[in-house]
Formats: structure tokens, C-alpha cells, sequence
């Protein structure tokens, strides 16, 4: 299922890096929105589907109806999971693209090494959730890497991108004496 956000994610880099380095800054700019709106209407029917489906998903790893039912019970904290993923996956590929992996980076190492993994200690071990705990916190990690990733992608100066980016082809075009 993360598949498709993954390809999401190379094809809006490949796509936002060729409209920078033509000079057409608003094209970057739509691809970035057509992917999102792609990212959260495939996540959502995911996500639903994973939801309506909860009670069969467990058969497909054991018959104990104990394993079947605690599937069940995690599989709407993973498909919020899968549908936050799925977002900010796209989101990260839109940072490729703009040449700005240390700000997703970065991101990253803030999103789930300062919320999203005490999070899940405080969560699994200390309010004793145990596996559900483990996986709000990183739900909780994934939403702060989203928050994140929305506001860098809003604070985007597309022109000023376009500009760097045909800066880099011709730096990179030009002979070396």
C-alpha cells in the first residue's frame, strides 16, 4: 500500500525539479497541489477501505481469533497512519525537487525523535497502551512531520526556486577550462 505514495513521491520531485529548471515556477507550483489533492483522495479511500475491512485483514495472518481481533482494533490507528504517510510522503518529494533534503531532514529527525518516538515510550510503557501505544505515538510523530512539511511546503518562494534551479543547470553546463 505505501507503494503508491512512493511513487507519488518520485514523480512530484522529478516533475517539480524539470518545471524549476525550465523557469516555470507556477507549473511547480500546480504539480505540488495536483499531487497532494492525488495524495489525500488515494489515501482517504485507502484508509476507508482499510477501515470497513478491519474484521477480514487478520485472517490473512493467523486464525486465532486473538490475533484476528486485535488486528481489528489497530487497523483505524494504521490506516490514520497510512493516510498522514501518504501526505507527507508527496510533501518530502516536493522538497527533492526544490533540491532541499536537509529541511526534510531535518523534519524527520524533529518530527519523531523529539515527538513521535517519547511519545510512543510514554504511551506503550508508562500509560501501559503497549502496542497501541507504540503506534499513536508514531502516528502522532507522522502528524508533527506533516504539520511540518505543510508549512515548509506554504513558505515555498517558487520564483526565487526557479531562479536557483536554472542558477544550478547552467553552473553545472558550463565547460571547464
Amino acid at each position: 500500500m505505501f507503494m503508491v505514495p512512493a511513487g507519488l513521491c518520485t514523480a512530484i520531485s522529478t516533475r517539480v525539479s524539470n518545471e524549476l529548471g525550465a523557469g516555470k515556477p507556477e507549473a511547480a507550483k500546480l504539480a505540488t497541489r495536483v499531487v497532494v489533492c492525488m495524495a489525500l483522495c488515494g489515501g482517504l479511500v485507502m484508509s476507508v477501505a482499510m477501515i470497513l475491512l478491519r474484521k477480514f485483514w487478520g485472517y490473512l495472518y493467523s486464525n486465532e481469533e486473538e490475533v484476528v481481533t486485535y488486528i481489528a482494533r489497530m487497523i483505524p490507528v494504521l490506516a490514520i497512519s497510512f493516510f498522514i504517510d501518504g501526505i507527507h510522503t508527496s510533501l518530502s518529494g516536493v522538497l527533492t525537487g526544490c533540491g532541499e533534503q536537509k529541511i526534510g531532514a531535518r523534519v524527520n529527525l524533529a518530527a519523531f525523535y523529539l515527538a513521535g518516538i517519547p511519545l510512543a515510550v510514554l504511551l506503550a510503557f508508562v500509560l501501559h497502551l503497549n502496542g497501541m501505544g507504540l503506534w499513536l505515538g508514531i502516528v502522532c510523530g507522522s502528524l508533527t512531520k506533516l504539520l511540518l512539511l505543510v508549512w515548509v511546503a506554504l513558505s515555498i518562494n517558487w520564483e526565487k526556486e526557479a531562479i536557483k534551479a536554472k542558477d544550478m543547470v547552467l553552473q553545472s553546463s558550463l565547460p571547464v577550462a
